[in-house]
């Protein structure tokens, strides 16, 4: 910001301001001692965070939301990486027409794909399941970490593998040494982005879920049709604090620059 101009730093400041707003306002509201939403609060206290204990239906959705976003980006990843190798350094009759199949999931509208899947997993019996939750995830946060990987890919040196092939090595090895330490940035990042994606995922979920598979963010969706009060900010706040923690933890390891815009943080 030191090298913008006035108009541009006012304009960077007010951006910042209008995005992190709500979030200070639903961080205020959870710490209200009073039964109602109330910003700012009247006074400080924890009453609606051990109100989270003392409903436990809560507590269960978020624990399927974890496990659901943990598999859901994992089979992402498996399936996006060489999809991503293929498409970025591959050159074969209809390429361009399997990376936009593979995209195709950010440019359909999420009622569409609801409905598409509520459909089909009644067809092969898993409506409801756990199993079809997460293979609909799957399919929803697959584009994430494609773009991620492919951007990784894209920018390697093919040379280098070359170089390895001529001196004998065999193409796992290549893959092994080579093409996987160069990527793993892109790796990562994609399945960080993808488990954040499908943790937060509720247009998609509320068609395909039954009451034994909600989870947390249709379960505050539920909850807030039914009634509103400072619980839901403070489960809201348990949520921001989770992904500042795992955002934290991902810089410290890979460093976020480097995940996801590609500058070197070493």
């Amino acid at each position: 910001m030191r090298h913008n101009g006035v108009l541009a730093n006012l304009y960077c400041i007010l951006f910042a301001v209008f995005m992190l707003a709500p979030i200070v306002v639903v961080i205020g509201v959870s710490f209200t001692p009073t039964g109602f939403l109330e910003f700012p609060p009247s006074g400080l206290s924890l009453r609606w965070f051990r109100a989270i204990l003392d409903n436990p239906d809560f507590i269960d959705a978020a624990i399927l939301s974890l496990q659901l976003a943990a598999a859901s980006a994992t089979i992402s990843t498996v399936l996006a990486v060489p999809a991503a190798l293929a498409i970025g350094q591959g050159k074969f009759p209809g390429r361009e027409a399997l990376l936009a199949l593979l995209m195709s999931p950010l440019m359909v509208p999420t009622v569409v794909l609801g409905i598409a899947f509520l459909r089909f997993l009644t067809l092969i019996g898993l409506s409801g399941s756990f199993t079809g939750l997460m293979l609909c995830h799957a399919v929803v946060v697959m584009p994430f970490v494609l773009r991620l990987v492919l951007a990784s890919i894209v920018g390697l040196d093919r040379s280098v593998d070359r170089a390895a092939i001529s001196l004998g090595a065999t193409d796992w090895a290549v893959f092994r040494r080579i093409t996987l330490p160069s990527i793993l940035p892109g790796i990562v990042g994609g399945w960080v982005l993808a488990f954040i994606t499908s943790f937060d995922e509720v247009t998609v979920t509320i068609f395909i879920v039954n009451p034994s598979t909600t989870t947390l963010p249709v379960r505050l969706f539920s909850y807030i049709a039914q009634t509103t009060d400072p619980l839901v900010a403070s489960v809201s706040t348990m949520a921001i604090l989770f992904t500042v923690v795992l955002m934290l933890v991902v810089d410290r390891l890979y460093g976020l620059d480097r995940l996801l815009i590609g500058e070197g943080k070493r």
